[in-house]
């Protein structure tokens, strides 16, 4: 499924009517289309459902999911809740997206009111992993504006990482008036803009300007101008392509009565108004006569005028001067109205003829892998999580960011959380903290439940000479405690590390849970949700220094560990040298993990040794490893050693502001996952629903 994207250069280039057209070109291409508004920007007037979903709707017969209300959307980016606001546009994504060939997104148009708008846009494009389509428009004939033209689009490329990224695939210009018509114009532009030269950016339609497709109906500017209706006629039927406003004698106003007018004129010149009826009585269809002026036309001119108005001239009236009707009139909105279905149609058959669909069907059609972006990932933990419905225990009950992040699952169905700690201490904490604790937190002291762990714990460690005084006293640990809970189902997984250490978090688990069949060792991965993608490290978090077999076997996990959470598995084998340019133990032992990994899966996508910047940068992995079916597309990097793992993945997740999900850990029998003492709320929240939904598939 292809998702596109369109952004507006600016405002006013017509947005809704490219949506319109676009999904309508797609269609006749043979694709089944959607289409998607993720943010509703109701114009003045607007009352009723969001514009431009509300046309699609009438027109393609579609039924887009509901755009989210730009007051909440304000709210939640003025609240610095960004994440949470992507996560629900991604949800609402999906549901557009199924059963559909491609679909449609329309971004935001950059408004006074609406500056954010252009970043937005690059949010939710990488969250939604689209393709991008610009929509521009030109502002004047004159080479200079080509210019202008050619720099407005360039930039706003660039926003979306520019010509070379693959995904910034083109542009529709759309209300282009050329005085020697559209294809002299696309030349010139094509001469002026170094995109266009570029091969790689195309010119996706170019839409002539044409008046009859911004007219607007009569009733249209009835309803505007809130004008009292002296006889309706055609208004429903007839369109405004011009307005003249008369004070002009009768002779010199003659010429100007053609179709498509719209006469303005005071209520007291009856001179005009007869001239009007007349030149209506005669064939010509004007769009009808504007009384202002708040002078009520002589109602023995409008008995002699009785031929034009059984004949359908609409006639209007307002309380304003010339002078802000004419202002008023100005300031109508040119936007098609959700009910005119005749001029949506128009345009929707116009746009669609003038966009090259072939080449977007062949785009559809080309195989694309697509990206898990940190939204995507994000909302499927959650809805995954909140499908597996687990308990999940929380030994270190009372650090504030554990409260935090257990209040939040619990409120948000992500898990059923267990809080291990004296009641008061974490009722002291949200208190201070400002956090509600919803219903159906459970919240357990240690102390009252300690006791009837020791004879169970006593048996699982018989083996090893532990006796109850000694099961008590280790059981003073909440982590042990909370790892017994797990140990005898009572609980599905278990989340530990913000106050502890890993070797603590490790420890009771590999005594009491054990490795899982076919497990030799247990690792650790972490998801790094950087701003376009998701990628998985391991182990940053357990083996201090693994040899070439424990190497690999860490690859196989974190490899499996990725596809079973939607990132498609490439792994590079990192190592200070590339291929065959370094030498050394470090180098041979990478090397040799990565010919063991190939034999244990002869399917996965493997390379080693690989440098970082050789493994994550497309054009640094061709230059030093060309014949590399992972160099420059890795998703999973695998590290040498806990050193190296560990400082890259706090550098990264430091440095580029990313959250990272971990650390996860892979090869017990029952989950249990450590944290980063420095791990932030949303760093547990987002743990919490790994283990979830590790419970779930391990049952």
């Amino acid at each position: 499924m292809h998702t596109f994207f369109i952004a507006p250069t600016g405002f006013g280039v017509g947005l809704t009517s490219i949506s319109l057209g676009l999904v309508r070109a797609l269609q006749r291409a043979g694709l089944k289309v959607g289409f998607f508004k993720p943010i509703a920007q109701p114009h003045p007037g607007d009352a009723g459902p969001e514009r431009s979903s509300e046309l699609i709707a009438r027109t393609h017969g579609l039924l887009p999911p509901r755009s989210l209300p730009l007051a909440q959307v304000e709210r939640m980016l003025g609240d610095g809740h960004l994440d949470e606001l992507l996560e629900e546009i991604v949800s609402l994504h999906q549901q557009a997206a199924e059963g559909m060939d491609v679909l449609i997104v329309e971004g935001m148009v950059p408004t006074r009111h609406a500056s954010y708008a252009a970043r937005v846009n690059v949010h939710l494009a990488k969250s939604l992993d689209a393709e991008i389509i610009l929509v521009s428009a030109p502002e004047g004939e004159e080479p200079e504006s080509l210019t202008e033209l050619s720099d407005r689009i360039e930039i706003q490329a660039q926003l979306f990482g520019g010509p070379q990224d693959p995904k910034v695939i083109g542009v529709i210009l759309n209300k282009v008036r050329h005085p020697e018509g559209v294809e002299a114009f696309t030349e010139q532009l094509g001469q002026l803009s170094p995109l266009l030269r570029a091969g790689n950016f195309h010119l996706l339609g170019c839409i002539p300007w044409q008046d009859e497709l911004n007219a607007p109906r009569t009733r249209d500017v009835a309803d505007l101008l809130g004008a009292q209706i002296l006889n309706a006629g055609d208004y429903e039927q007839r369109r405004v392509q011009k307005i003249v406003l008369c004070a002009r004698a009768v002779p010199n106003t003659v010429q100007l009565l053609k179709p498509g007018v719209l006469v303005v004129t005071p209520g007291d010149r009856d001179d005009i108004i007869l001239a009007a009826s007349l030149a209506s009585m005669n064939g010509v269809p004007l769009a009808g006569l504007l009384l202002c002026s708040d002078f009520p036309p002589d109602a023995r001119i409008l008995e002699l005028c009785q031929g034009a108005l059984m004949g359908g001239l609409p006639v209007l009236t307002v309380s304003t001067g010339s002078y802000d009707t004419a202002t008023n009139l100005n300031r109508m909105n040119k936007e098609i109205p959700v009910d005119d279905r005749e001029r949506a149609e128009k345009v929707t058959e116009f746009v669609a003829g003038h966009i090259d669909h072939d080449w977007l069907k062949q785009r559809c059609g080309a195989p694309r892998e697509l990206r898990l972006s940190p939204p995507a990932f994000r909302y499927q933990l959650v809805r995954r999580a909140q499908a597996a419905n687990k308990r999940v225990v929380l030994p270190e009950g009372s650090e504030p960011r554990t409260v935090q992040a257990a209040a939040i699952c619990q409120a948000r169905g992500i898990a059923r959380c267990v809080l291990l700690a004296k009641p008061e201490d974490v009722h002291n904490v949200a208190r201070a903290q400002g956090i509600t604790l919803p219903d159906g937190l459970e919240i357990l002291d240690p102390e009252l439940i300690r006791e009837r762990y020791v004879e169970p714990m006593v048996e699982l460690r018989k083996g090893k000479g532990l006796n109850a005084p000694m099961a008590l006293a280790q059981l003073e640990d909440s982590v042990v405690l909370g790892t017994m809970m797990l140990a005898l189902d009572e609980v599905d997984g278990l989340v530990s590390g913000a106050i502890h250490t890993t070797a603590n978090t490790i420890r009771p688990a590999l005594q009491l849970i054990k490795t899982a069949p076919g497990y030799k060792l247990v690792s650790s991965v972490f998801f790094m949700l950087l701003p376009d993608q998701v990628l998985v490290y391991g182990d940053c978090a357990v083996n201090p220094d693994p040899n070439a077999t424990e190497l690999a076997d860490i690859a196989l996990q974190s490899a499996a560990s990725a596809e079973a959470f939607g990132v498609p598995a490439r792994v590079a084998m990192i190592s200070y040298s590339t291929g065959d340019s370094g030498s050394g133990a470090e180098v041979e032992k990478v090397r040799e993990a990565t010919r063991l990994a190939r034999e244990a899966n002869p399917a996965l996508l493997i390379d080693g040794p690989l440098q970082y910047d050789a493994a994550a940068i497309a054009s640094v992995g061709r230059q030093k490893a060309p014949n590399s079916p992972v160099a420059g597309r890795a998703t999973v990097f695998v590290f040498p050693d806990l050193n190296t793992g560990n400082t890259t993945y706090k550098a990264v997740q430091r440095s580029a502001d990313c959250v990272s999900v971990g650390p996860m850990l892979q090869g017990l029998r029952k989950p249990v996952n450590d944290l980063s003492r420095g791990a932030l709320v949303d760093d547990i929240v987002y743990t919490i629903a790994l283990t979830a939904i590790q419970a779930a598939s391990m049952r």
